[in-house]
């Protein structure tokens, strides 16, 4: 039997929820985290009461905020790179991708900046999908590393670190500067430097296709 369609209160309490979720991801982008629910809610335009109708505490908003933004970009990155076999490869591409959205996408890149190096340690949205990229790399014998946690760590920091750079150095080729970091962390991996730099020197599929460009 077919899911029944979504009535229209379900439909209007999604709008909601939604509202608020895009209203803390513009604060934590701007990195203004200490509001007022009040400043939330008249952000998103909707009342106090339909507030605790989704969220217990601020704090529960801004966790939703940052898993909303991260997991959007992760389904991107599992989109486009649907039908790679390589684990170094769809690594590779995910991180040059994702190097790439901090110009291309400026609010998404700054929750993610914002949000700190918890996102090393995440359970959700990139980190646990870069997770499952480095595990699968070592189970096929790709990557050498011992620790995929750590290995994490390092894409981790490795991704913040460039994102930082590249919003205080806007003259820097960004796609230039996330090839060769993304080669760098292969050759870290234990893939061979001339396979590292031919990985990283492949067409990238387009992630405005799916994230369509924005500014600041």
């Amino acid at each position: 039997m077919a899911d029944a369609a979504p009535s229209r209160l379900d439909r209007r309490k999604a709008r909601t929820r939604a509202a608020l979720v895009h209203a803390a991801q513009t604060f934590i982008a701007d990195g203004k985290t200490n509001v007022a629910i009040l400043e939330l809610t008249q952000a998103a335009d909707v009342g106090m009461g339909s507030f605790y109708n989704h969220f217990s505490s601020k704090d529960e908003l801004f966790k939703a905020a940052v898993e909303d933004a991260l997991d959007r970009h992760s389904a991107a990155l599992d989109e486009l790179t649907r039908g790679m076999d390589d684990p170094a490869e769809v690594f590779a591409c995910s991180f040059r991708l994702t190097g790439r959205l901090h110009r291309r996408h400026p609010q998404l890149s700054k929750v993610l900046l914002n949000t700190g190096l918890a996102i090393a340690t995440a359970d959700y949205g990139i980190a646990r999908r870069a997770r499952r990229d480095i595990q699968a790399g070592i189970q096929a014998g790709r990557f050498t590393v011992s620790d995929p946690e750590l290995a994490l760590v390092m894409a981790a920091g490795a991704t913040l670190c460039l994102g930082q750079l590249l919003h205080t150095q806007p003259d820097r080729d960004d796609g230039r500067a996330s090839d060769q970091i993304a080669e760098d962390l292969l050759r870290t991996f234990g893939i061979p430097a001339d396979e590292a730099h031919h990985i990283c020197r492949r067409p990238l599929p387009e992630l405005d296709r799916l994230l369509p460009h924005t500014t600041a």
